[in-house]
């Protein structure tokens, strides 16, 4: 049987064929869309936009599997790299807060301000009270009816979700749109971790510096100051701090702190602003004490500069503010920090640090961490530890209110499957039960995200990071923006509870 030959393609056809299905809008969409994410990832100042890769550096620590508890050690690790403001970090100061309409002034009370303009959060507080968050409300009402020098102030404790200020960052910048902005508040010496960062303010520091941390080395004084790292330093060993040099947010201050350690055999610092020496500060004393240096300065752009001179000096952090009204956020996150490792502070110690700040509201913002330990730390003692954290903030700042942000989804993946982690429920319960048994307010990351499987999903959509734990910068300032709104939310019903008849 004879078989006639197979008819031949049409070259001309097919070529013509895919030619147009290159051309074809689809296909130039997919090519467009991959442009776009291989320029973000060659770009050091779309860091925050990244999708394929990380936008933030993430320790050992963070990254680990659930395991046991670290074991920490004590004693002290070396800086041995320059601290430096890192553009590439920052978050986009495109992604700004709409402010509210017609601030007023000169209002008596917070009878009759205007309700804050923000959109609907995914979810609201949760208020087990109904009025945790009123002394805050009461601080912002002064602030909105800018009064003299009302400033009000907000201690954001956290993890690494805190140490690159992304969403505290984000938080801080609506507030100080909505409220006035009176500063950018405290921050570390240097970088105890590659990942630390501060958004809206210029920081150097030399390498040099050598640190303890309540996540270790730790120091066996139990003195860490409000950031829990405490820095010791030497002749010639200089830190850097001043007003942001570009952008909308952080160009003024008016006045710079400086937090130390008075003791036996302190060594000595200058103090510069603006490139002039301004004076000289020996930390030598018969009885070991914290204590705060001010310096003062026309209301501006300032550049100010400490450099150990003679001895060992031991310091914490720096604050910049100014006279307000407005907002300060300190941020104050930890890398690698269970939320129990802020009680390694010595107590009375810690709670002096808290009273010198004097904040409206202190934040809790934890549990990453924790779900990396796994089932090795038991829930029940787990929400006792935390309530004893808490609790020490409230015993220290009777009249300031506290929120607890609940931990995001965590996902792993194990033989090929990808899956949220069972344990973040665990902890989200114990955290809300925490507020409800201490009259704090909650916010609920979990079910804001999406809840169960969110994260995988958030990965997809360049929400969240490869490591499946953390949020991308994009991801981050989404965040932030949830907890402003959810806030504003509140206030509006503060006020409305409030208004005169």
């Amino acid at each position: 049987m004879s078989h006639s030959p197979p008819p031949e393609l049409p070259t001309r056809s097919l070529a013509t064929s895919l030619g147009q299905t290159f051309r074809s809008k689809p296909v130039l969409a997919v090519c467009l869309v991959g442009a776009f994410a291989w320029s973000v990832e060659q770009s050091e100042s779309l860091r925050p936009l990244r999708i394929l890769s990380s936008s933030q550096p993430i320790s050992a620590e963070e990254s680990r599997p659930p395991d046991a508890p670290p074991l920490l050690q004590e004693g002290e690790a070396e800086l041995t790299t320059d601290s430096k403001t890192s553009p590439g970090m920052a978050a986009p100061t495109s992604m700004h807060a709409t402010p509210s309409r017609g601030l007023i002034g000169g209002q008596e009370a917070a009878l009759d301000l205007p309700a804050i303009e923000a959109e609907s959060p995914p979810v609201d507080l949760v208020d087990p009270t109904g009025s945790s968050l009123d002394n805050f409300f009461r601080a912002l009402a002064r602030t909105q009816s800018k009064k003299d020098k009302a400033i009000t102030r907000i201690a954001h404790f956290g993890d690494s979700i805190v140490v690159s200020d992304y969403i505290s960052g984000t938080l801080r910048r609506k507030l100080q749109d909505t409220f006035g902005d009176a500063g950018h508040g405290y921050m570390l010496i240097a970088n105890p971790w590659p990942a630390y960062f501060h958004n809206d303010v210029f920081r150097f520091a030399t390498k040099g510096f050598r640190v303890s941390r309540i996540v270790g080395p730790t120091t066996k004084d139990g003195l860490y100051g409000l950031g829990g790292v405490t820095f010791r330093s030497t002749s010639g060993v200089i830190a850097q701090f001043g007003t942001a040099e570009k952008g909308k947010y952080g160009r003024n201050v008016s006045h710079f702190y400086v937090s130390y350690l008075a003791q036996p055999h302190g060594g000595t610092f200058e103090l510069s602003v603006d490139g002039k020496v301004h004076s000289e500060v020996s930390t030598q004393a018969e009885v070991t004490e914290v204590r705060q240096v001010e310096i003062r300065v026309p209301d501006g752009e300032h550049r100010f500069q400490l450099r150990s001179r003679r001895g060992e000096s031991r310091t914490f952090g720096v604050v910049l503010e100014r006279d307000g009204p407005g907002i300060v956020l300190d941020a104050l996150g930890v890398q690698g920090a269970r939320i129990r490792f802020l009680d390694k502070q010595d107590d009375e110690h810690f709670a002096s640090e808290l009273e010198w700040r004097n904040s409206d509201l202190i934040v809790y913002h934890f549990g990453a961490n924790e779900s990396g330990d796994g089932y090795a730390y038991p829930m029940d003692e787990y929400l006792r530890t935390m309530k004893a954290v808490i609790a020490q903030g409230q015993k220290a700042l009777p009249q300031s209110s506290c929120l607890i942000i609940g931990a995001m989804d965590r996902a792993r993946r194990r033989d090929g499957l990808t899956s949220s982690m069972k344990i973040i429920q665990l902890i989200i319960k114990e955290q809300e039960k925490a507020a409800h048994e201490l009259g704090c307010a909650y916010f609920d990351t979990y079910n804001a995200m999406g809840g169960w499987g969110s994260m995988p999903r958030w990965v997809k959509r360049g929400l969240g990071q490869a490591d499946m734990t953390h949020p991308t910068g994009v991801g981050a300032i989404r965040i932030g923006n949830w907890i402003y709104r959810s806030l504003m939310k509140s206030y509006d019903s503060y006020l409305k509870r409030h208004a005169s008849n």
